[in-house]
């Protein structure tokens, strides 16, 4: 069946449509990065006040990866430490950095009142796969490392992210549990790409998301993997070995998303493998709607249901 968006979503929709805004496809990696940016005062919310949000910079075999660490008015506390998200921006890979996933951060750290560090990962086409996998591996072991002395609980230290960012989540988890840490609390995957072979049905259907279109996949996906293996696990979680062992996952999907039905399908296959999974579905919304929050209420809903998860794994 096709898919129908709520309302709210339907409008928004239209909007960027008869906006003219150039596909990304059409532009390149700087010129859509530029537009990107901009979206982001249309449809973001009013950031919310911290305690503090100051510049991190974490260092790498390639010089530095640049973070940013929010600390929330209100932090909830174990002997003096607290929780830690770990986030990944969305962007395929490509576009996307620290400020167009500013307020979202915002807003994950004072309503889950933990600690979120965002991680700045190299982009694509600049810096092709694995670039941004190993950013996001090195970033989140410096962290556990560095706990104590940032005042974080190296126990409570969850990964996530949305879109790319929630592929980069899922693999950190597996890499975390191969490599024999650091221990992950939890994953949390905002409508993830977890399989590079679009062989899913909802790669087919007919388009409902502005941000991430049919043709603006496979953009993406050339610049990011080049010659890659699609079936290295690093670039497809889906295609691990086993799933099993990883830590609590909260996955959240969407109905108008070229990548529903394999985000669907990994949220099953970690509760086949055993792994505690908090699925939500919002069946009328887009791809990327998780930062429009100035735009769609449901995107400010699902901060807030997060935040409650969050908050449950302490």
């Amino acid at each position: 069946m096709p898919v129908v968006l709520d309302p709210d979503a339907a409008a928004v929709y239209k909007a960027f449509q008869e906006a003219g805004r150039p596909p990304y496809e059409t532009l390149t990696a700087p010129e859509a990065r530029e537009f990107y940016m901009a979206a982001r005062f249309v449809s973001n919310p009013d950031p919310p006040e911290l305690q503090s949000v100051e510049p991190l910079s974490i260092p790498a075999p390639h010089g530095v990866i640049p973070a940013r660490i929010y600390r929330p008015r209100k932090l909830r506390k174990a002997n003096g430490l607290a929780s830690c998200l770990v986030f990944f921006h969305g962007g395929g890979w490509v576009i996307g950095n620290l400020d167009t996933h500013d307020v979202v951060c915002r807003k994950l750290a004072e309503e889950g009142e933990l600690i979120v560090i965002s991680v700045d990962y190299r982009l694509a086409p600049e810096h092709k796969f694995p670039a941004a996998v190993d950013d996001s591996i090195i970033a989140t072991k410096w962290i556990a490392v560095n706990a104590a002395r940032l005042g974080i609980d190296a126990s409570r230290l969850i990964v996530g992210g949305d879109s790319a960012g929630g592929n980069l989540a899922a693999v950190v988890s597996l890499a975390a549990r191969d490599d024999g840490g650091p221990d992950i609390a939890g994953q949390l995957l905002i409508y993830p790409s977890t399989d590079m072979s679009r062989k899913h049905a909802s790669h087919k259907e007919a388009e409902t998301s502005i941000l991430l279109t049919h043709s603006v996949i496979g953009w993406f996906l050339n610049h990011y993997l080049g010659d890659a293996d699609i079936t290295d696990w690093r670039a497809s979680p889906a295609l691990a070995k086993s799933l099993a062992s990883l830590p609590p996952a909260y996955v959240l999907t969407v109905g108008g998303d070229p990548l529903r039905d394999e985000g669907d399908e990994y949220a099953a296959r970690l509760k086949e493998a055993g792994v505690g999974v908090t699925y939500r579905h919002f069946a009328g919304q887009f791809h990327g709607f998780f930062t429009m929050g100035k735009l769609l209420n449901q995107a400010n809903i699902a901060v807030g249901e997060i935040a409650a998860w969050l908050k449950a794994l302490d």
